[in-house]
């Protein structure tokens, strides 16, 4: 490999791209790159409305990757303190904002998200509103690491229908990714 063959994909090299960042997540980097996404965020001409709903579903995802990337540093017993890895890219392009995500999951945790994920691209906002509301009062799963309401959150805040896909990678695992437009 040649350094040419190398895109380091800093900021300043695409004006469309606000914040990249693929390697390992924790909850200490999540909070570390958080502050750089709303810095970068702020320097957009994009509402205060439309930048809480940005900064919101890159804490999210990020957190996604955090809970059940299945490439991970920590053992998978282990609840607190995980590190996982994945990438998160927030890029701004005909007038909307588009924030992605990737991590590898395994066959197993696609088909139990893949139920999750289908209905959410049917409903309307105010069904995916009513569906949040609802998760808020309901018992958590005993699968999520959260309270379940992560990708309502996603598909709340997105001024489209989200999208997703797994594609092998190889060793039976399924790179997972995720994109909302805002």
């Amino acid at each position: 490999m040649s350094l040419q063959d190398i895109n380091p994909c800093f900021p300043g090299l695409d004006e469309h791209l606000i914040f990249f960042y693929a390697g390992y997540f924790s909850q200490n980097i999540i909070n570390a790159i958080g502050d750089a996404v709303r810095l970068r965020i702020g320097q957009s001409d994009a509402s205060g409305s439309v930048r809480r709903k940005i900064f919101s579903t890159f804490i999210e995802m990020a957190q996604n990757i955090v809970h059940y990337s299945s490439d991970s540093l920590t053992p998978p017993e282990q609840t607190t303190l995980e590190m996982r890895a994945g990438s998160v890219l927030v890029t701004h392009v005909d007038n909307a904002f588009l924030i992605l995500c990737a991590n590898p999951v395994s066959q197993e945790f696609a088909e139990q998200l893949t139920p999750q994920l289908e209905p959410l691209r049917a409903m309307t906002n105010e069904q995916i509103k009513d569906a949040y509301r609802k998760a808020l009062r309901s018992e958590t799963n005993e699968n999520s690491k959260g309270a379940g309401l992560g990708l309502l959150t996603i598909a709340k805040d997105s001024s489209a229908p989200i999208e997703y896909g797994f594609n092998p990678i190889g060793n039976g695992m399924l790179m997972f990714t995720l994109k909302a437009t805002i």
